[in-house]
Parts: C-alpha cells; structure tokens; sequence
C-alpha cells in the first residue's frame, strides 16, 4: 500500500517543530523528512537532526542532479528536500512529513498526487513577534525581516488543505493526530485494498 505524504508550512515562529516533534512521536509509520540548507546551525542544532547543513556549491551539485524533490531560497538561504528519501518512503508505504515554506509545498503537490497540506498559522502577528524574540536566536533586524515574510505567508493559507491556528497547544495536537488519522482513509492511499474488495464483489461489471 503506498504510504501518505504530509507537507506542513509555517512562518518561523508558529511553534512548528514542537507540533512536528509531536506527531512524528505519536506515529511509528511517520517519518520527517530532514531538509538540507546552506544556513548555518543555530543554537543546538545538529547536521543530520534538523537540518543536513551543506555548502552552496554542494547545494547546486545536488540541484543539477535533480537529487531535490524541492528547492527554494528563503532569506537568503538555500533549502531542499530529498527525492530519493521521498519517493522511495512513500512507495514501500510509509508516511512522510515534509516541514517547507509555501514555495516548496506547491513544487512538491505539483509532483505528487494525493499529497496532504497543512498549513500551521500564529494566534496573531504580535504573539509571532513575541515567540520569536522569546527564542533569542537572531537580531531584530532578522526578526523583522522574518515577520515581513510571514505576512506574505499567511496570506497563501487557501493554497491548503488545511489550517491549523497553534494557539492552544493541546488543541492544535489533537488536530493534527486527526489528519493524520484521517489522511490513511483517503482512496489514493487504499487503492490495492479497494481494488481487493472489489474483485471479491465480481469486478466493475
């Protein structure tokens, strides 16, 4: 059975990687897909966990290999994610999680049907400003451009197939576990059973 595809976007800030952290714990069949970037590692960060850092010049080795499903610059950084990783999940029916910002989602549903989107959204624009100074990890000159981008962001919300606001934590868990739940009844991903039943009813006839 072919496995789900989840793509998540959300402004920097929105407490994304507490709710991904979240699902990927909660579901042994769902893997993240770690992303590479050519930004360098903040605070804690570890090549390999949150992110592959590489090199621009290995970054555009990989982009004319055509080894990214996706690839995208988002303030002034490239990012990319895996097609072999992707693909080859997918297929041996595993579900995957992609964590992209909105340029990358559209490139990745254009490529893979049946694709799920989710869109992760701020209570509002002060409490994303807080959240980010909160995390003490950049200047505020790099806040503010954050916060221009996410203005722009979450104006593409209707691109989606669905919106989660991360206000209350609980709240937003319980959500997500629905889609996820929900995502594995979808006929894309059941095709071989339902052809199964089917069969056993005497075909289309």
């Amino acid at each position: 059975m072919r496995g789900n595809l989840y793509i998540v976007s959300a402004p920097s800030g929105s407490g994304k990687t507490t709710l991904l952290q979240h699902l990927v714990a909660k579901f042994d069949h769902l893997l993240f897909s770690i992303s590479y970037t050519t930004r360098a590692p903040r605070g804690h960060e570890a090549d390999g966990t949150e992110y592959f850092f590489i090199d621009r010049d290995e970054f555009q080795g990989m982009v004319d290999r055509r080894e990214f499903l996706e690839s995208a610059e988002y303030h002034g950084n490239l990012y990319g994610t895996s097609r072999q990783f992707v693909e080859e999940n997918i297929a041996s029916g595993h579900a995957v999680i992609l964590d992209i910002d909105v340029q990358g989602a559209q490139q990745v549903k254009d490529q893979i049907e049946g694709a799920v989107t989710i869109f992760l959204m701020p209570p509002s624009f002060t409490e994303l400003g807080r959240r980010l100074k909160e995390r003490r990890l950049e200047d505020d000159e790099t806040i503010r451009r954050r916060l221009a981008i996410a203005k722009k962001e979450i104006l593409r919300y209707n691109d989606y197939d669905y919106v989660v606001i991360n206000d209350k934590l609980d709240e937003s868990f319980g959500l997500l576990e629905a889609i996820v739940r929900s995502g594995s009844a979808r006929p894309i991903y059941q095709e071989e059973r339902i052809r199964e039943i089917i069969d056993s009813f005497g075909g289309t006839d």
